[in-house]
């Protein structure tokens, strides 16, 4: 579900001047999607490592330049 939400606005916002905020975009859902799933434990935060691991197995979508204007 995270992937169809961001795949959305990277196509509709996917001009050549807005490629830069995009990688914002990509970095912050992926902190907040590592952020509420280290809220679901009870024990410790999800480390970075255990994190880029579930990264590879789900790929979230690149921002790509869709509209060259």
């Amino acid at each position: 579900m995270l992937c169809v939400k961001r795949r959305g606005p990277f196509r509709y916002y996917g001009i050549r001047g807005n490629f830069p905020l995009l990688e914002n975009v990509r970095r912050y859902a992926e902190k907040a999607w590592r952020y509420w799933l280290s809220r679901r434990s009870s024990k410790s935060a999800m480390d970075w490592e255990k994190f880029q691991k579930l990264l590879a197995l789900y790929i979230l979508p690149t921002p790509k330049i869709v509209h060259n204007i």
